[in-house]
């Protein structure tokens, strides 16, 4: 199935996406896509209704494809390609970073660059939504724990990032930096999560083509390793990492400036376009 949100900010209606791409309402059904929602059980019930009975809507905005996420967990340098194009080493453990849940918009929302940003970035990224709670799970079980997936636009800023004392997470969590949708795909429509196409571009130019299949730590892995920190819980959101082609990589690099309009995809996933404005 592929569930979406779909309505102004704040007023976003549950929605499933028809087999004739069809956006139907299922707010008779379900409070939203999350929680509950989101568990087996919950998939279950929805995966049981004709989308053919439900009413169409008439689509103004695509909200982000998760409501109520708790943590939205980014893993870096989990690309060996995107390693090599910045110098870095593969981790021999992943790279865990937060980025703040009220970063979160819809696919196509602007993005809104920083006041004193000089250095904001792109990154395609496979997003992982977890659909009932994982705690101590082992890699065998790990994707038990998991809803299905979505397209993550990672924005990043580089010299918040890493030229500014302390963490990557204050160059990861601006405003409207994690765009999320425009759907969440049920982990049945996915074979391999490990081999998904995945591309961006800025201005109609190619910047990132990859694949998931250059992942250092797969999806399993990734569930499993984080539920032995922290527990996960539905709606939870782990962002795994980008391929190279990031501004930052190029030579000299090359960053996004107000009016850049950025496209992205994944294999099955479906499509982010967003316009960069500067943040008055």
């Amino acid at each position: 199935m592929k569930l979406m949100r779909v309505g102004p900010l704040g007023q976003e209606k549950p929605a499933i996406l028809d087999k004739d791409g069809k956006v139907r309402d299922l707010s008779g059904h379900v409070a939203d896509i999350g929680g509950a929602a989101i568990s087996p059980e919950g998939l279950a019930k929805i995966a049981a209704i004709d989308p053919a009975s439900l009413p169409e809507i008439a689509v103004d905005r695509i909200g982000a494809c998760v409501a109520g996420t708790g943590k939205f967990i980014c893993i870096g340098l989990n690309y060996s390609d995107h390693a090599a194009e910045t110098g870095a080493a593969v981790p021999p453990e992943p790279v865990i970073f937060m980025k703040a849940t009220s970063a979160i918009c819809g696919p196509n929302d602007d993005v809104l660059i920083p006041r004193t940003s000089e250095k904001t970035d792109w990154e395609v990224e496979l997003g992982v939504v977890i659909g009932k709670t994982a705690k101590y799970v082992s890699e065998a079980d790990a994707m038990d724990y998991v809803a299905g997936y979505c397209v993550s636009h990672d924005v990043s800023e580089r010299a918040f990032q890493t030229e500014r004392a302390g963490q990557w997470t204050k160059g990861k969590s601006c405003d409207t930096f994690g765009p999320i949708g425009p759907w969440l795909v049920t982990k049945d429509e996915i074979a391999d999560p490990q081999n998904l196409k995945m591309w961006l571009s800025v201005n109609g130019k190619t910047m990132q083509d990859g694949s998931s299949k250059t992942m250092v730590y797969g999806v399993a892995h990734l569930v499993s390793y984080l539920s032995q920190f922290m527990s996960l819980h539905p709606g939870d959101v782990i962002s795994t990492g980008t391929p190279p082609g990031v501004g930052l990589g190029m030579k000299p690099p090359q960053f996004l400036k107000a009016g850049d309009v950025v496209e992205l995809g994944i294999e099955g996933l479906g499509t982010q376009k967003q316009t960069f404005k500067a943040d008055v």
